[in-house]
């Protein structure tokens, strides 16, 4: 008998907060983040993070654990999150994973294996070098060489991931995006429902540029200089993300503020994009459009009961 398990994903401001604690309210479900930025601590505005009176008493995991000098890659993600899968089973109680990051809910959800290639620190220790003298963009062009279709997915700034995906190809002679393609095919050992929650792109841009806005007025200034003094610098990966950098480089004096937060808009708007271009390519995914439901979240939570009646992840009594 497989154990339940619940996703719900889709691309930045969409609305998944809200309608995941409504969700989990209604069906006895506790969170999973899929987050590769909620994770840390001190880093809540600029990852929209979800505030502990918003949780109205859901458990949520994988938020506020780690510090921002510690690295949080899938591997990690994957250990973490099974790790609390058991103990919501434990609890009786159904997994929601929640959250923008769709290599973490492929790991999850299809038990990827990476322990197969422990890669080759030479290896590792070249391309990083060859990156820091020649720039991240530089060896993104490398990968798109050898492996067009993960630098397609990887974006340039994600160096570690490019340095992983060359770093793999030159000791193995095989794409990663292939080995990964590959590891995709397996059947998941989970009962799942895979919802993606989407929006009219104008809509969703004009959420985007609202969110920023409200994350200024919040003070996202503010959280990247107190994380500026305590000593968080950019080569972490947790200041790579998106409006820490850009707010870095304001506060460094290298562009101003209106430039920065013009970057960050348009660059949130082509991760969006990105997520959207990932999620289509998935298996067994059921697609919310948010129009299709005249936007009413009760309408959506109606759907998305009746979808995990049909699964057999509910009983048909829940209401």
């Amino acid at each position: 008998m497989k154990q339940p398990l619940v996703i719900l994903t889709g691309p930045t401001a969409v609305g998944k907060t809200a309608l995941s604690i409504h969700l989990a309210q209604a069906i006895g479900g506790e969170i999973i983040s899929a987050d590769s930025m909620q994770i840390y601590k001190g880093m809540d505005i600029g990852s929209a993070k979800i505030r502990p009176e918003e949780m109205q008493g859901v458990p949520h995991y994988l938020i506020d654990e780690l510090e921002p000098d510690e690295e949080f890659h899938v591997v990690r993600f994957q250990q973490m999150a099974k790790k609390y899968l058991q103990q919501i089973y434990d609890h009786g109680h159904i997994p929601i994973v929640v959250g923008g990051t769709g290599f973490y809910i492929q790991a999850l959800l299809y038990d990827i294996d990476f322990t197969e290639n422990k890669g080759d620190p030479a290896i590792r220790q070249q391309l990083e070098a060859l990156a820091a003298e020649k720039g991240a963009e530089y060896l993104h062009q490398k990968l798109a060489e050898v492996d067009p279709k993960s630098a397609e997915d990887i974006h340039a700034n994600n160096v570690k991931r490019v340095v992983r995906a060359l770093e793999f190809y030159q000791e193995t002679g095989t794409r990663i995006s292939e080995h990964n393609e590959q590891e995709r095919q397996k059947k998941s050992p989970y009962n799942f429902a895979y919802f993606v929650l989407n929006d009219e792109r104008k809509k969703l841009y004009e959420r985007i540029d609202q969110r920023i806005d409200q994350m200024l007025d919040d003070g996202l200034a503010e959280e990247v200089t107190f994380l500026k003094k305590k000593g968080y610098t950019r080569d972490m990966v947790s200041m790579q993300g998106l409006g820490y950098k850009e707010i870095l480089d304001y506060l460094d004096g290298t562009i101003s503020l209106e430039e920065a937060i013009y970057r960050i808009k348009r660059d949130t708007r082509h991760f969006a994009k990105r997520q959207i271009t990932w999620f289509k390519r998935e298996r067994d995914v059921t697609w919310i459009s948010k129009d299709d439901f005249e936007r009413k979240e009760t309408s959506i939570l109606e759907f998305m009961i009746t979808t995990l009646q049909q699964k057999g992840i509910l009983p048909e009594q829940t209401v």
